[in-house]
């Protein structure tokens, strides 16, 4: 099968695109800044999308058409059918998503096209109401957590926003955890949230609120969660080393994904502990960055900030919290809040040693903390 990139970030184009490659016969649809791909592709497939995600890797992700759909039907059966609004990039996993549950569910989605603003996203949101029948169509859309943030901001202010949150049968949360503090706001503000756990390798978010889509099921080996079922891609285009690896099967010949991600399962729900590879070693302790994340961000004013690894030239590996400027915080007084909130949670060894604010964070076009960049800038080079 052919293999068309889309020059274009436009969401109508992307769209038209996936139509072709999910609904036709193809072309498959490349997306993402893919440098050296084929022109073909195995039979079958409808995207590829490549990212680097947060830590600058890239990797170029072949889906499958029967799995964006498989993904997208399970999406419908565990929250409901209706009209979509695409808020996050079409080239990224997300919007891929929100725009294949339209076009499999007979809808044009509604499409917030530029740089994402509260004003803009509210005006596309009361815009979508609609009837069939005498009964109002349900509307959804998806949306990381810093987007979620700033509606929640302006909403205080616009009273438009506050009843665009409200619009939603549900808002899709995924791409990095959803802080608490950031949850009880939206949940307060009326916005019925979900929260979503997956990659572009499961085609997106497979486990909702912790548990997993009909017909994905989830295994913790040595740590580690691992996913299967029919919304998993097909592997890495032109790495079968990498694919083997990351898409290992088991001795029934059941094909997994491993995710990287440390958790557990309790009662069918995951909880998710943590990136494996997101631990520092500080005076001989292990000590995972992602649960320090967690706890910084409990704490108010700082739902957004990021940990990243920093050298130490005491403890070996210590770390940095790097927040987004908040009026009236100041960075000394902040800082022993930090310390104090990660030795209840973590342990005192844990505890980061500096804080820094930005105006803004460094963003990734996916909305995620682009982590690379604030490593460079004021860490160490650790992924």
């Amino acid at each position: 099968m052919r293999l068309e990139p889309v020059a274009s970030d436009d969401p109508r184009d992307v769209l038209r695109a996936l139509r072709h490659a999910v609904l036709g016969a193809g072309p498959a649809v490349a997306l993402g800044a893919g440098d050296g791909l084929p022109a073909e592709v195995p039979a079958g497939t409808a995207a590829v999308i490549t990212t680097s995600g947060s830590t600058g890797v890239p990797k170029s992700v072949a889906i499958g058409r029967n799995a964006l759909i498989a993904s997208a039907f399970a999406t419908a059966a565990r929250i409901g059918e209706g009209a979509w609004l695409l808020a996050v990039p079409a080239t990224y996993v997300a919007g891929v998503q929100v725009l294949v549950r339209a076009l499999v569910a007979g809808r044009e989605p509604a499409i917030l096209a530029g740089p994402f603003r509260p004003e803009p996203f509210a005006a596309a949101a009361l815009g979508m109401a609609s009837h069939e029948n005498g009964t109002r169509v349900p509307t959804y859309t998806s949306l990381v957590p810093a987007q979620l943030h700033r509606l929640l901001d302006a909403a205080e202010n616009d009273p438009d926003i506050a009843r665009a949150l409200r619009s939603f049968e549900r808002i899709l949360i995924g791409g990095q955890a959803l802080p608490v503090a950031l949850r009880e706001r939206a949940e307060a503000a009326g916005a019925r949230i979900v929260r979503t756990y997956g990659s572009t390798e499961t085609s997106g978010g497979c486990v909702y609120d912790g548990v997993a889509l009909d017909g994905v099921d989830l295994a913790i080996v040595a740590g580690e969660v691992r996913i299967s079922g029919p919304t998993l891609a097909d592997g890495y285009l032109g790495d079968p080393d990498r694919t083997a690896e990351v898409f290992p099967s088991d001795a029934a010949g059941t094909r997994w994904y491993r995710t990287g991600d440390g958790g557990d399962l309790a009662d069918g729900v995951l909880r998710i502990t943590g990136r494996l590879d997101n631990v520092i070693v500080s005076g001989g302790v292990n000590v995972s960055l992602d649960r320090v994340e967690a706890a910084v961000r409990g704490l108010p004013g700082l739902e957004s900030a990021v940990v990243i690894p920093v050298a130490d030239a005491r403890w070996g590996e210590g770390s940095v919290v790097v927040a987004p400027e908040a009026a009236g915080m100041d960075e000394r007084e902040t800082l022993d809040r930090v310390r104090a909130a990660v030795a209840t949670a973590v342990g005192p060894v844990a505890r980061p040693s500096r804080l820094v604010f930005l105006e803004a964070l460094p963003l990734l076009a996916s909305g995620k903390p682009d982590r690379a960049a604030l490593r460079q800038r004021f860490g160490s080079a650790k992924n």
